[in-house]
């Protein structure tokens, strides 16, 4: 199963959810849903979002999730 890994690349930038969610142009719920992990599923629209506010790729916001 996979994680996303939200809050560590916010650490890793320095940055808050607060941030993110200005930069998504979305709600605070929404960003919290997915750096929790709480999230039933999510748009492609809003992965693409990510991946251009974190200058990354589809890979680097996921994790393996630990058993």
């Amino acid at each position: 199963m996979l994680e996303f890994r939200i809050d560590e690349l916010l650490k890793e930038q320095n940055k808050s959810r607060y941030w993110l969610v200005k930069e998504l142009h979305t709600s605070y719920p929404v960003i919290d849903n997915l750096a929790d992990n709480t999230a039933r599923a999510v748009r492609l629209d809003t992965l693409e979002k990510l991946m251009k506010a974190f200058d990354c790729e589809i890979g680097d916001l996921f994790k393996k999730k630990t058993q």
